[in-house]
């Protein structure tokens, strides 16, 4: 996979004020904040460089107000996310990260549901949904 690298001018140029904020500042939405996502098949990608990384049949209503899936596109050995232990805020968790253009995507749990027991809490203003074509 081929990496993109801007500067930050340019990713300020690209994104909403918001997705700039959660992606690239490491920043975090309010929870129940974000508009819901249509509803059917498709693909989640990264609002940033378009990457493919969570399909629509992976996600589930967790009750957190993130969009909530219980594994990447690609499994979860995947390739398309990345994760980094975070120390922030006076906790330790996992967060997951765009492997393409590093961007901040949210953090995942070990409290989702099977197969994986896995929960990735992504900020909706992180991702854009390209649903199925017919």
């Amino acid at each position: 996979m081929d990496k993109i690298t801007k500067t930050d001018e340019e990713w300020r140029k690209e994104l909403s004020p918001e997705a700039y904020r959660v992606t690239r500042q490491h920043g975090t939405e309010r929870a129940f904040s974000h508009p819901g996502f249509p509803k059917g098949e498709g693909t989640f990608r990264c609002v940033a460089c378009g990457e493919p990384l969570f399909d629509s049949e992976t996600k589930y209503e967790s009750g957190s107000g993130w969009p909530s899936f219980w594994q990447p596109i690609d499994g979860v050995q995947s390739q398309a996310v990345e994760e980094t232990v975070d120390r922030s805020h006076g906790m330790t968790r996992t967060e997951v990260h765009c492997a393409r253009c590093e961007a901040h995507l949210g953090h995942v749990f070990p409290d989702g549901p099977k197969p994986t027991g896995l929960r990735y809490c992504i900020n909706g203003a992180a991702l854009s949904f390209e649903p199925e074509k017919d």
